[in-house]
């Protein structure tokens, strides 16, 4: 096999084996278990909370004692251990701490894949730039199958869809001791501070009031980034049991349906280039907020049936909402940090999005509907969405008006190219 379909197979099942349940685990917590909507928050929380910690932990690891090759392996067969001993948990509590120490094995994996591929591409003279994105796309590709795998083999609410992630994790950690080894680069300097190792001295970029205003707004907005993930398969599995929807389309496939909100995000990092260069930084963030305002708004008046159009479009609109924050996010940093802590503040803003703005958002939405939207066991799904796209919207009006910044489309280009 070549390397780069070595590397292919890898990247493909890194995320087969979280899309297998990522989607459909609410289906399963809410909608089978009958668990409130504050148990499950803070089941989904656990993604953000080994987001925040463990990565810095594994790159430390991995930097000096380990090879990141053999690192990756041992956490993806610990992941699929944890994953196989799920199912046998039927108490909310008890599943929390459960799925938190897969999400410590898992998460982590995410950018060891990468660093891992980096590595073995430069190592074998291949140009990282033009050959990793192709690799990439197999992830998100793997990602969607597991999504259809675990829908088609009726799965979306039972345990089954653990087993699944489980087997494939299992063998992923297997496969990954046959590749190219990459040893410890020791790129942390040894005279580095605890701080400066865990990535941490970006904080000082709080000092500035545009870099300050920029994480905060950041992590408002990471609240809001894995809602749709959280709920909703489970908000179109509900449809069950209204006899009207019972036997469409939207309800039989709603995990395949939603896998077109991952098509999209593929299709729309394409077009990020285009719109920085038309519109700059600011705008393309803005943009996204307001596309999240749309993709909140269409769900909440849509239905599996004669409204899966809105469902369907705003799915497409996801790619928008998730691509063009993440990214433009990510070029702000690169274009306005020092290089010296360019990295350091690359991870922030990841822990600002994806680690305390998802935490806020996945515990606080469960209180929040638990408390104002569920009604003698009745979920009032319409209110649900369109109060998230009333937070969307407040978010990008104030951003609107208190985020300065100017566009320069020289910046913008080199960093592109």
């Amino acid at each position: 096999m070549s390397i780069k379909f070595r590397l292919t197979v890898m990247s493909f099942l890194q995320f087969f084996v979280w899309g297998a349940w990522l989607i459909t685990i609410g289906t399963y917590c809410i909608n089978a278990k009958g668990w409130t909507f504050s148990e499950f928050g803070a089941i989904f929380s656990t993604l953000a909370i080994s987001s925040i910690f463990m990565p810095a932990i594994t790159g430390i690891i991995a930097d000096k004692y380990i090879n990141a090759e053999r690192l990756y392996g041992i956490l993806h067969v610990l992941y699929g251990l944890v994953l196989l001993y799920l199912p046998s948990v039927v108490e909310p509590n008890m599943f929390y701490y459960v799925v938190l120490l897969a999400m410590i094995f898992y998460m982590p994996t995410i950018s060891l894949s990468n660093s891992i591929a980096y590595t073995i591409l430069k190592n074998n003279k291949f140009d990282v730039l033009k050959e990793f994105p192709p690799i990439r796309v197999w992830g998100t590709i793997g990602f969607i199958i597991a999504m259809w795998v675990t829908n088609l083999s009726g799965n979306k609410a039972s345990a089954n869809q653990f087993y699944i992630a489980a087997v494939f994790a299992i063998i992923l950690g297997i496969y990954s001791f046959t590749l190219p080894k990459c040893p410890p680069q020791k790129l942390i300097a040894k005279d580095a501070t605890l701080i400066q190792k865990l990535g941490l001295d970006a904080f000082k970029l709080f000092g500035t009031y545009k870099m300050a205003l920029f994480f905060i707004f950041s992590m408002f907005l990471g609240a809001a980034l894995q809602l749709t993930n959280m709920y909703g398969d489970s908000f179109l599995s509900n449809f069950e049991s209204i006899p009207e929807y019972a036997d469409s389309f939207g309800v039989k496939y709603s995990t395949v349906i939603l896998s077109i909100s991952q098509i999209s995000e593929t299709l729309f990092i394409l077009a990020i280039p285009f719109f920085l260069k038309r519109f700059g930084i600011k705008q393309v963030m803005l943009i996204s907020m307001l596309a999240w305002v749309l993709r909140f708004g269409l769900f909440s008046y849509g239905n599996p049936s004669d409204g899966l159009w809105m469902i369907i479009l705003s799915c497409i609109v996801y790619g928008m909402a998730f691509d063009f924050f993440n990214i433009s996010g990510s070029l702000f940093i690169e274009t306005t940090t020092d290089s010296k802590i360019r990295s350091s503040a690359q991870g922030l803003f990841m822990m600002m999005t994806n680690g305390f703005g998802a935490y806020g958002g996945s515990k606080l939405s469960g209180i929040i509907i638990d408390t104002y939207f569920v009604h003698d066991g009745v979920k009032d799904w319409h209110n649900i969405w369109l109060s998230f796209a009333g937070y969307a919207l407040v978010i990008a009006v104030l951003f609107a008006v208190m985020f300065k910044h100017k566009h320069d489309p020289n910046a913008v280009a080199n960093v592109s190219h």
